[in-house]
């Protein structure tokens, strides 16, 4: 039985009995862990990642922008939205400070904002209150 031409068996011997031959013990090579060590990763080799690839994309700051605009409108018109605006407000900034969005200052204006114009809606209540219990309204 002739066999085809091996480019690694040149002289054309025959394989040993069973067609393969067993790989032999090597020692670990240098910079490789040896039989009973893990590698520092917990038994997997790293490598390195691909460079230049970005992180996950952060959210915009749409967040930060509607509870800028709740806290306007609390201000002018009702102090409801405005608490709206302040809780969305406080989520935005705790977003944008890990790291997971943007727009740390306009989420801090809103809770600025926001708490403003409770107060002075509260001002206004009370000096609505006063006026009425004094008769001028």
């Amino acid at each position: 039985m002739t066999y085809p031409q091996d480019p690694n068996n040149p002289y054309g011997q025959q394989p040993p009995s069973g067609g393969y031959q067993q790989p032999g013990y090597q020692q670990p090579g240098y910079g490789q862990p040896g039989y009973g060590q893990q590698y520092p990763t917990g038994g997997y080799p790293q490598y390195p990642g691909y460079p230049g690839m970005p992180g996950p994309p952060r959210e915009g700051s749409g967040l930060a922008v509607g509870a800028l605009v709740c806290s306007i409108l609390g201000f002018v018109l009702c102090f409801l939205i405005g608490i709206a605006g302040i809780i969305m407000g406080h989520i935005a900034h705790g977003k944008a400070k890990r790291g997971e969005a943007e727009g740390q200052g306009v989420a801090l204006a809103a809770i600025i904002v926001g708490y403003g114009g409770i107060a002075l809606n509260i001002a206004f209540f009370a000096l609505g209150i006063a006026l009425g219990y004094l008769g001028y309204a």
